[in-house]
């Protein structure tokens, strides 16, 4: 036990050295740990929700795409009239 203990004594820095790398170790295998459980916990709630949720969002886009499709459309029209208009009324005054 003695011899041990010297030995420990006289190589310290060796011992500490390994006892941070251990930490080291651990420390990092925690962290992947944590990320890969992260990222299952989202495939999960994107495989059971994220489906219906994203059909969802798209009808929604869609709804609001043929609303601003119908504004364009009626703001071409009034366009057209007023420049109808203008230019009929360049064309008497000549």
């Amino acid at each position: 036990m003695t011899a041990t203990r010297n030995w420990i004594r006289d190589n310290s820095t060796l011992v500490y050295f390994l006892i941070a790398q251990f930490i080291a170790i651990g420390a990092g295998a925690a962290s992947i740990l944590a990320y890969a459980v992260k990222l299952e916990t989202r495939v999960y709630i994107m495989e059971h929700r994220g489906a219906e949720y994203t059909v969802a969002r798209m009808e929604e886009m869609k709804l609001k795409i043929a609303i601003l499709e119908q504004g364009i459309r009626q703001n071409e029209e009034q366009i057209k009239r007023i420049v109808d208009a203008l230019t009929r009324e360049i064309g008497r005054k000549p």
